[in-house]
């Protein structure tokens, strides 16, 4: 088991103290494989040795790290039983050989059910201080059931191939690393409703993390454009002739649908050639689009929307917007807003049955307070790794400064963990979440933090002691928060106009019933 520790100094959630955003577990120890040659880039020596960094960065990562705990909100593990092919991480199966049916009214259920093995009263604890007994580590492992649910991407039969688009859409994207994946994807599907050619997005350079990075630097731009051939035309740069014409800048309304940009974004073309969107982030409504839009946001996030080579071969939000303010951390972390610290990951890691011997990986940036708020977490779990203690300066080098690509092999690491624990709910711990879900409903453990501080409080007031109690009850309150599948929530009863959408849940966080079908059971006939 490994954890993921993900948090920044100057991330405006540590004025809730020291926090640890997220954890991933691996369910064996380490596991050694010949070194792999790098892959040839170019002629550029440097190229070919951070290439070979990440690569031995993936490598060590999955292959000795059973439990990875990314510090802005996420936990992630390895499967014992098979180690990822990272050639090709993302590869999804396709839908050629799987038949499925599309979900019927009495699926339209919305709460997660425990998986079985959690429906009975909680296991004993493994041997804890003050306690004892023993837990079967075997659950600890387990993902939740999938119930045949499997990916569903196809275009409908009467999806058809881009006509003769009618313009150009440029598209500045904003935030971090996911919050820019979000808005691409949803890019591509508002190019395809006004039947636009899309232009290769601009990455964000004017956020908070400063990161020159451009999208080929962090995404495979000739996959990207080859695998969306059937759905937008995309191409790298605007014809000449029109890179220095006037065109249409105009901020697109959040969460929209097909009305909005259909009748007066695609009204723009009668005067111009080009339209700029000013940003992408939320942009498109998670719900009420036809079907075939949904499933084209769902294979440009999944399967066109992979990472550069040079990273996918190795192994943040963004905010411009983040500012110093005056706030009551008392009263965050009382209400659950703040991450979990790196003592209360250790505490509840303990009480769910992860053994001391579980790798931390610490998948992050700088960490807020150092060693100092480590020891505590240290303490519990001695296994400590991170991206600096596997590789070298040398190998780092190439990234070390661009906070998408370093963030990029972070989520590479979360979403093909065992087992995934995002102790605060960021942009990285959502998209991780709903991309595990995509894939099979891999294990991920949502922390209840309103419900553990008051536990963590009354530990720390002597009201409550470290053992079976604590355990029983911290296992108790996961039951249901253990990453099985459900239909995507709506918004909140009685909200209204923008808060309406903003209660909803996002569409990449969970794309069920979407992108999601059960699969067919094979018929059986009688002689």
């Amino acid at each position: 088991m490994s954890v993921v520790w993900g948090a920044h100094a100057d991330h405006p959630l540590h004025q809730c103290n020291s926090s640890l955003d997220s954890i991933v577990l691996r369910s064996t120890g380490p596991r050694y494989f010949p070194p792999t040659t790098p892959a040839a880039f170019s002629d550029a020596e440097e190229e070919g040795i951070a290439l070979a960094a990440l690569r031995k960065v993936l490598t060590c990562a999955i292959c000795s790290i059973a439990l990875v705990a990314l510090f802005s909100v996420h936990v992630p593990v390895f499967p014992s039983s098979k180690v990822p092919n990272f050639s090709d991480p993302f590869k999804l199966p396709t839908q050629h050989d799987i038949k499925y049916q599309k979900l019927s009214a009495e699926q339209s259920w919305t709460l997660e059910l425990a998986p079985p093995h959690l429906l009975k009263a909680p296991l004993p604890s493994r041997k804890l201080d003050g306690s004892s007994g023993t837990v079967e580590t075997d659950k600890l492992w387990k993902p939740p059931p999938n119930r045949d649910f499997v990916p569903c991407v196809e275009p409908s039969p009467n999806y058809t191939s881009p006509t003769e688009s009618r313009g150009y859409l440029l598209v500045h994207t904003n935030g971090g690393l996911n919050q820019m994946r979000a808005g691409i994807c949803d890019m591509v599907a508002v190019a395809r409703i006004i039947n636009a050619t899309l232009v290769i997005p601009e990455l964000d350079k004017r956020s908070f993390w400063k990161d020159s990075s451009n999208f080929s630097d962090v995404f495979d731009e000739d996959h990207f454009i080859n695998a969306l051939a059937n759905d937008v035309k995309i191409i790298t740069k605007l014809p000449k002739e029109l890179a220095t014409g006037i065109r249409a800048v105009k901020h697109f309304r959040s969460w929209s649908g097909m009305d909005y940009y259909q009748e007066e974004i695609a009204s723009l073309w009668e005067e111009y050639e080009v339209i700029r969107a000013a940003k992408s982030d939320s942009r498109l409504a998670n719900n009420n689009l036809p079907l075939d839009i949904q499933k084209l946001r769902c294979r440009a996030c999944y399967e066109a929307l992979r990472f550069a080579p040079q990273i996918e071969a190795m192994e943040k939000e963004n905010t411009s917007y983040w500012k110093e303010k005056e706030i009551d951390p008392i009263e965050r972390r009382s209400k659950g807003f703040c991450p979990l610290t790196p003592k209360e990951v250790g505490i509840f890691l303990s009480a769910l049955g992860y053994p001391s011997k579980t790798p931390i990986y610490i998948a992050a940036g700088k960490i807020y307070g150092g060693d100092s708020h480590m020891a505590a977490l240290r303490s519990r779990y001695p296994i400590l790794k991170s991206k600096e203690m596997l590789a070298s300066v040398e190998e780092l080098e190439p990234f070390t400064n661009h906070a998408s690509q370093m963030a990029a092999l972070d989520y590479i690491v979360s979403v093909e963990s065992d087992v995934f624990i995002p102790s605060y709910s960021g942009n990285m711990a959502r998209a991780v979440e709903g991309h595990r879900r995509f894939l099979g409903h891999r294990k991920t453990i949502s922390p209840d933090r309103k419900a553990l501080v008051r536990l963590f409080d009354k530990l720390e007031h002597g009201t409550l002691k470290d053992g079976k109690n604590l355990s029983n009850r911290v296992i108790e309150m996961h039951r249901k928060r253990q990453g099985s599948p459900r239909k995507r929530k709506g918004p909140i009863s009685g909200t209204r106009g923008t808060e309406r959408f903003r209660s909803e849940e996002p569409f990449y966080v969970n794309p069920l019933p979407d992108c999601l079908c059960k699969k067919e059971l094979p018929m059986q006939t009688t002689l």
